[in-house]
């Protein structure tokens, strides 16, 4: 029997009650089996028949071996958040089959390896058993290979069962596997065996079926450590200090391959860049802080361990005042904790990194569109305001498939901030690297080389005078550390404002910031469409706020935070802020490890709200 036409599957799909273009697909796999391969070719398949899709990748921390799941979310309407409930389960791996069954909702459809069968003993499901083994070994005569290309006969079966183009599906093949030809042909012919074998054994007579549309057009798939990457390469970085740690290490694989791309004299064809790996993380911010103290942009990529131990360095950067950069891909911790799991728990410990009176600028981004701008805003800010700057992604940002509109070259120069040239310094006849000159707490500097007798200064982590002098005098201590408060002050207007995302005169608010964005947008239609709760929407950018934060928590009678972390950090950092109005601000915390739900925050408010 040939394959299903697509017209004939939205005949079949009209004569019965179908789902169409709303559906959550969970690969559950072995890691190490290869599997990631064939669901990013599943994902990008979807995704250019024009529709909507995320996928989600949730994978043990050590090298192989255990159960692994991808998730795809494919839904016309946009939501992009994780859900709860699985629609479509392809079932591999023998050690989790069991739970993995038990949470595919009622009315799902299951595709199981042959093996698995005596797994299943639920009868509210439509199962279709697969003989893998025997189907990849008519397309794979190495047997060593046959594992990996099986997983690619999963893709033409499921295809097949949710009429995903063939056409889409091989295009995806050849993407994934563009730099080897052999590979993509077998895998190519994997896939058609599957998607003809399953048309001509499976019964389709579930209701979810994926037909093209036109909402994903024009759009990019990419991960947000590599939307992160390409907004530093744009943004002027030119020294990249790091130590490789789960999830950061792709955002400084990705850097490095497009430096090796662009970044070369065109005369010489030497780099003009220079990435060092370091022996720890210690090292890594040390080569970023030594870089920014001689005028280069300097960035390293980390995670929580990491981030611990860059905290003596972190306060140098803040005191000498060194422009750097710190990419934290944040994990679940404490400790080693989950090293493949996402949290927000970085928060709190970024902004007051260090020890004393240390505060620094964060930038968070909520989309793989801010990694990559917020990317190279760090750099400008970190050389403005001479100081770290930390730019907070998580796993779940970071490490999975988002999609996005294409991403915009910058539009302005970079800014380096204050810096004096030797015209400035014969100029002005004066240099005191400290000093407050325009009254804004940011001081101006020299860099190394510019040949001028006043252009020298001392760079120190102890207590200095305006001339950078040193000195222990309790004036000249309390005026340094007043002035870096306006600084701080100063950058409040500077970072990424607060987005009013969803106004309304509801007394209700909501505050959220970075990945907790999609579960927040399709919470706030959950909210309207099942209790007729209306809510005002505020996203955080970046650290320091503004006024815009204390107006909304002002002018709400309540105010929900959603944060996915233990101990409500963000909420913590606003109750510093404006203490008067803490009693506004009532938590929606999520720290199981997984991307939070739109459902987690909808239940919430209704149970506070009484309305459940």
């Amino acid at each position: 029997m040939p394959p299903t036409t697509a017209v004939e599957t939205s005949v079949a799909a009209s004569q019965r009650n179908t789902i169409v273009n709303d559906i959550v697909i969970q690969v559950a796999t072995t890691n190490g089996s290869g599997s990631q391969s064939s669901n990013n070719v599943l994902l990008r398949a979807i995704f250019q028949m024009g529709i909507p899709v995320n996928g989600k990748n949730l994978f043990p921390s050590n090298i192989q071996g255990m159960p692994t799941w991808f998730t795809i979310r494919a839904n016309k309407d946009g939501w992009a958040a994780r859900r709860e409930t699985i629609d479509f389960l392809v079932a591999m791996n023998p050690e989790s089959a069991a739970e993995d069954l038990r949470e595919l909702r009622p009315g799902g459809v299951a595709v199981l390896s042959s093996e698995l069968k005596p797994y299943l003993n639920r009868s509210d499901i439509h199962a279709h058993i697969v003989p893998f083994g025997d189907l990849v070994a008519q397309v794979c005569p190495e047997v060593k290979v046959r594992k990996l290309v099986a997983n690619m006969v999963y893709v033409g079966v499921v295809g097949c069962l949710l009429s995903i183009e063939i056409e889409e599906i091989q295009k995806a093949i050849a993407r994934q596997f563009r730099s080897k030809p052999k590979a993509a042909d077998l895998n190519r012919n994997a896939a058609m065996l599957g998607y003809n074998w399953a048309a001509e054994h499976l019964h389709n007579g579930h209701e979810f079926t994926l037909e093209r549309m036109h909402r994903a057009d024009g759009q990019i798939l990419i991960e947000g450590n590599a939307a992160t990457a390409l907004g530093f390469l744009y943004g002027g970085v030119t020294v990249v200090g790091w130590y490789p740690i789960t999830p950061s290490s792709s955002v400084c694989e990705n850097l490095i391959a497009l430096l090796g791309k662009h970044r070369h004299d065109p005369a010489t064809g030497k780099a003009t860049y220079a990435v060092l790996q370091a022996e720890d993380e210690i090292a890594a911010i040390g080569f970023v802080l030594g870089a920014g103290w001689a005028g280069a942009r300097a960035v390293t990529a980390t995670s929580g361990p990491g981030l611990s131990l860059m905290a003596e360095f972190a306060g140098l950067s803040y005191f000498a005042e060194v422009p750097a950069v710190i990419a934290d891909i944040q994990r679940m911790g404490p400790s080693t904790g989950l090293p493949t799991r996402t949290c927000q728990g970085d928060i709190l410990k970024a902004h007051l990194l260090s020890h004393g009176d240390c505060r620094h600028i964060l930038l968070i981004p909520g989309s793989v569109e801010e990694c990559y701008e917020f990317a190279m805003e760090s750099l400008d800010l970190a050389e403005r305001f001479q100081t770290l700057v930390l730019f907070m992604s998580d796993l779940d940002l970071g490490m999975n498939h988002w999609v996005s509109a294409p991403f915009q070259p910058p539009a302005k120069d970079m800014d380096r901030g204050k810096v004096l040239t030797a015209e400035d310094l014969a100029r002005l006849k004066k240099f005191e690297r400290y000093r407050d000159v325009d009254g804004d707490g940011i001081p101006y500097r020299t860099l190394p080389g510019a040949k001028h007798p006043l252009a020298a200064y001392f760079t120190r982590g102890t207590g200095h005078t305006a001339a950078a002098t040193y000195s222990e005098k309790p004036e000249d201590w309390k005026n340094n550390l007043d002035r870096l408060t306006r600084k701080f002050d100063t950058a409040r207007e500077a970072v990424p404002q607060p987005v009013l995302e969803k106004d309304s005169r509801s007394d209700i608010g909501v505050i959220a910031y970075g990945s907790s964005d999609p579960a927040v947008r399709e919470s706030l239609a959950q909210l309207q469409a099942e209790a007729g709760v209306d809510a005002a929407y505020l996203r955080i950018r970046a650290l320091p706020v503004n006024g815009m934060v204390r107006e909304f928590l002002a002018s709400r009678r309540v105010t929900y935070l959603v944060e996915q972390n233990r101990d409500a950090q963000m909420a913590s950092v606003l109750r510093m802020e404006y203490p008067e109005l803490s009693a506004k601000i009532r938590s929606v915390l999520h720290y199981d490890g997984l991307p939070i739900t739109a459902r987690v925050v909808t239940d919430a408010i209704l149970e506070s709200e009484n309305r459940k």
